[in-house]
């Protein structure tokens, strides 16, 4: 079966960014489907050039709170206009469009309406949200609360404001809509809390209705620890203020443990409110303890080997201040830089939580780095444009050590003695490849170079990582002006 970023990759062109936005309304869009009560489709259109218009189906979500609309598996199917019309009007239109009457699939009735999926200005997207009408529903308070908080939220994907700002590493965790849900207005007050949630609070200690509240007092009030309760209560707050606010846990003064999150509610920019979902967690978290020790422990074991590093790097540091042969010293230099890279990339192991790496904060740190050893030679400056992303551990490494070889062969053999010049390293991301550009204006490849037969140990180091660790490809050529560009195309999906 095959997943988003595949079909993602095989059928656009869209950007990193674009295709991250996608990711996260994935990530999202179970709260969306329970609130709604339906399923959620999200679809994109296909390249024009076969035959009539097509969307591609790229994923689905089921609702947990009703009747799914599809019993079968639809990604990666595709409909025409005649089929779903309503796909070529959201698109276009760039409005959420809903059919006026109900009509069959499969024998049973269902409602569909579309919402584009908009990011930085452009519709990238559209979901569908497909309703099936054979059960019947009572308009209980529940499920008008439920159907207007979807509400809200679907008009804030169709305007650009939800899902807000990167993915979040924890919301798969955070609890969902069946856990316990409370709406609450503009000015803080609790307008409805399902039952969920108010067992949830008569756990920690709250005995009354919640409707009416001030909620993030409340809250406040029922809280431990005075840290915990002042940041339960401010990421209310900031979420009220329409800002998004990340999942937080907290002990009751009754021993509860409670998972909280908040979601802004800001359809077409004006305040609505926010959603704000709860969860008895007390005993996951006595279960859970033993795996929080064994992360820990990892971590701890990253940090290790981070200090070990760094100590070896201190030996080599100082062999190469008391040797007296400036090619050992050179050696010795070159193995200190090496051996640093990768206790950085150890060291944002050591504070991650999924075995995942920002290798844009870890090539901010190694590029200071080999610019002071360039300054100091007097050869240039580094400089690093677009975002190179989040990615697994096991590229991490590899991936640092390559561009920390090609911006060092950059500046030693770019520009001459005395002259200063600039390396510049250029990141584009697309749901496929992480593609990375290493270029200056210096005074080119020398005559009848080859990657392939070069002698030069830190191009035969890049070779074999990203033949071997990265499964890439490689090349180095002149420019059309002056000066050399290192072009590095690494794979983002892993054949296994």
């Amino acid at each position: 079966m095959s997943t988003l970023t595949d079909l993602l990759a095989e059928h656009t062109s869209l950007p990193g960014d674009a295709v991250g936005h996608l990711q996260t309304v994935v990530a999202e869009w179970q709260l969306l489907s329970d609130l709604a009560f339906a399923d959620f489709v999200l679809w994109i259109p296909l390249e024009p050039g076969s035959g009539s218009p097509e969307f591609l189906c790229l994923a689905h979500a089921r609702p947990t709170t009703g009747p799914t609309a599809y019993f079968d598996d639809i990604v990666g199917g595709t409909v025409t206009d005649e089929e779903h019309p309503q796909l070529r009007r959201a698109l276009v239109e760039g409005r959420i469009c809903r059919e006026e009457d109900p009509r069959w699939h499969q024998g049973m009735p269902m409602r569909r309406e579309t919402i584009p999926v908009r990011y930085d200005g452009s519709v990238i997207a559209v979901l569908s949200r497909d309703t099936n009408l054979t059960a019947p529903r009572v308009p209980s308070p529940l499920e008008i609360a439920y159907l207007g908080s979807a509400g809200d939220l679907c008009q804030m994907i169709a305007d650009g404001t939800f899902p807000a700002g990167e993915p979040v590493a924890d919301v798969h965790t955070s609890p969902r809509v069946g856990d316990g849900l409370i709406r609450v207005d503009s000015a803080g007050v609790v307008a409805f809390a399902s039952p969920n949630a108010l067992s949830a609070y008569h756990r920690m200690g709250h005995a009354a209705d919640l409707v009416g509240a001030q909620l993030a007092p409340l809250t406040r009030s029922l809280v431990a620890d005075p840290f915990d309760a002042t940041e339960v209560a401010q990421r209310i707050r900031t979420a009220l203020d329409g800002r998004p606010a990340m999942r937080i846990e907290a002990e009751s003064r009754h021993g509860a443990t409670v998972l909280f999150r908040a979601l802004a509610l800001r359809p077409r920019g004006k305040a609505a409110g926010a959603l704000v979902l709860v969860r008895d967690v007390t005993e996951v978290k006595r279960r859970d303890r033993a795996l929080l020790s064994k992360d820990a422990t990892i971590r701890e074991i990253h940090h290790r080997v981070k200090n070990n590093l760094q100590t070896v790097a201190a030996l080599l540091r100082l062999q190469a201040r008391r040797t007296t042969s400036s090619e050992a010293r050179d050696v010795l230099t070159m193995s200190v830089r090496r051996v640093t890279s990768i206790a950085l990339v150890h060291e944002t192991l050591s504070m991650s939580v999924d075995e995942r790496v920002n290798l844009d904060v870890v090539v901010d740190q190694v590029i200071p780095m080999l610019s002071e050893v360039a300054t100091a030679d007097g050869a240039g400056s580094v400089r690093r444009a677009g975002k190179l992303g989040v990615v697994p551990a096991e590229l991490a490494t590899p991936l640092v050590m390559v561009l920390t070889e090609l911006v060092q062969n950059a500046l030693e053999h770019a520009y001459p003695a005395g002259q200063q010049g600039e390396v510049v390293v250029s990141a584009q991301r697309s749901a496929k490849y992480l593609d990375v550009v290493i270029s200056d204006e210096g005074r080119g490849l020398p005559p009848g170079f080859s990657l392939e037969r070069t002698e030069r140990l830190g191009l035969q180091i890049v070779r074999m990582l990203v033949d071997s660790e990265l499964r890439g490809s490689l090349s180095l050529r002149n420019r059309d002006d002056k000066g050399v560009e290192a072009a590095l195309r690494v794979p983002l999906r892993r054949n296994r």
